[in-house]
């Protein structure tokens, strides 16, 4: 896995100082203002296309690089990379403007009104406003009050952003030569995104014919939908993974819920468990068992193929225990290596308890409930507390999953008690 990252971001970097070579081997040194201006706004264009393209490929979905790299981290790259390519965008406008005033001799307002009567130009900038909007309700202080609707909704203009600013990077002299470059580029992304976006989740749907069987509760605001369907060998879903779920029932067709599998996939049967999610919520205790369901994916790392040591340590927060219980009943491994530690306010908000202490019996695994409410005086989570939970801590891997705070804390009080970074496999799911 950490191969399939390094591959990948070595090439997304070697894509950027490419594009780099192919300005260097364009540009025409010049000590006129004008021609610095338009050369720093050539070189920020030909980032900022490419930069777009990468986005676009994070997010395609496919499957090697989601299951190599990890959700979790293509969508971190993914916004982390986004901030860079609108100010790119914003560079490259900026420099382009002062050029074109400085060339023409005019104010920025009337060289701003000269440029967008191109019509090229016109749609490129619509496209950086399209970017622009897209980056402001990913802020978090916007993502905390708008829906998951609405965020995917606005998130979708992407592709609109990318088209219009296609023809852009077109046009000009200086860019003929790379245009079959972009070209390709584009027909690559595009290829990718139309297969694994559009044409695989249709085909998954009509091959695997999921449907609702039974919706369990297992806990306060916690329940277990059940789902048989056929081929489901075919899907390949791991223990740790995620797929996103469609239910095709009124008010819940149009939303794509990502859930990790709570059990191993067994014969015709997969099993998903649901906590805490609002409105969603309600409307999933409600299913109807034989209501279809879409399901996409296999997604994530956080599988087996990551391990590195014998002795595996699983650490789970709240409903995050759904993809570690899967885990603890599938790792391979004798008695005394697999250790599991489940955090939670209080004994009532563990969740699926009974197959935990019947899997740690079979296995003759550690089992251990940290329970109190976050933020209190002892911290069940602090390096000295895990070093005396699991001797010889700094020798296992260390498999973790829960809410946002909850996982940033217990990593960073992983590596003071001495485990190793390349040991600590943990994935977040927030959108």
């Amino acid at each position: 896995m950490r191969d399939v990252a390094g591959r990948v971001r070595g090439g997304m970097l070697g894509g950027a100082g490419a594009v780099s070579l192919l300005w260097a081997a364009q540009v025409r040194p010049s000590a006129r203002p004008d021609a610095l201006f338009a050369t720093a706004a050539h070189l920020t264009g030909l980032l900022a296309g490419y930069g777009v393209l990468v986005l676009l490929f994070l997010m395609a979905r496919v499957p090697a690089v989601e299951h190599g790299v990890g959700a979790g981290r293509l969508a971190r790259w993914h916004a982390l990379g986004g901030r860079y390519v609108l100010l790119l965008c914003f560079g490259h406008g900026l420099f382009a403007l002062l050029g074109y005033a400085v060339h023409q001799g005019l104010d920025l307002v009337s060289a701003g009104r000269g440029l967008l009567g191109y019509p090229a130009l016109a749609a490129a900038a619509l496209g950086t406003v399209l970017l622009a909007a897209v980056g402001a309700s990913s802020a978090r202080a916007v993502r905390r009050r708008v829906s998951h609707e609405t965020w995917r909704g606005v998130h979708l203009l992407v592709y609109l952003a990318a088209a219009l600013a296609f023809g852009h990077q077109l046009v000009g002299p200086d860019l003929a030569p790379a245009a079959w470059f972009w070209a390709l580029a584009h027909s690559v992304v595009a290829v990718l995104l139309l297969w694994y976006r559009a044409v695989v989740p249709v085909r998954q749907a009509l091959r695997h014919a999921l449907r609702v069987a039974e919706v369990r509760a297992e806990g306060p605001g916690t329940v277990s939908v059940v789902m048989h369907g056929q081929h489901l060998a075919e899907l390949r879903a791991e223990p740790g993974q995620f797929l996103r779920w469609r239910f095709l029932q009124r008010r819940l067709w149009h939303t794509a819920l990502p859930f990790s599998l709570s059990a191993p996939v067994r014969g015709d049967t997969l099993r998903i468990t649901v906590k805490g999610l609002g409105g969603h919520s309600r409307r999933i205790r409600r299913l109807r068992p034989g209501t279809r369901v879409l399901a996409t994916g296999p997604f994530g790392a956080l599988t087996a193929a990551r391990r590195t040591r014998p002795k595996v340590l699983l650490i789970a927060g709240g409903v995050g225990i759904t993809p570690l219980r899967a885990l603890f009943e599938t790792l391979p491994g004798g008695p005394g290596d697999l250790t599991l530690l489940y955090r939670a306010g209080a004994e009532e908000q563990l969740v699926l308890r009974a197959e935990l202490e019947a899997i740690a019996a079979e296995r003759q695994a550690g089992l251990h409930y940290l329970l109190g409410p976050s933020g209190g005086a002892w911290d069940p989570l602090a390096p000295l507390a895990l070093a005396a939970l699991v001797p010889d801590l700094a020798e296992h891997d260390v498999y973790l999953c829960g809410p946002p705070g909850m996982t940033e804390a217990t990593r960073s009080a992983l590596l003071r008690a001495g485990v190793p970074a390349g040991r600590i496999h943990c994935e977040c799911f927030t959108f």
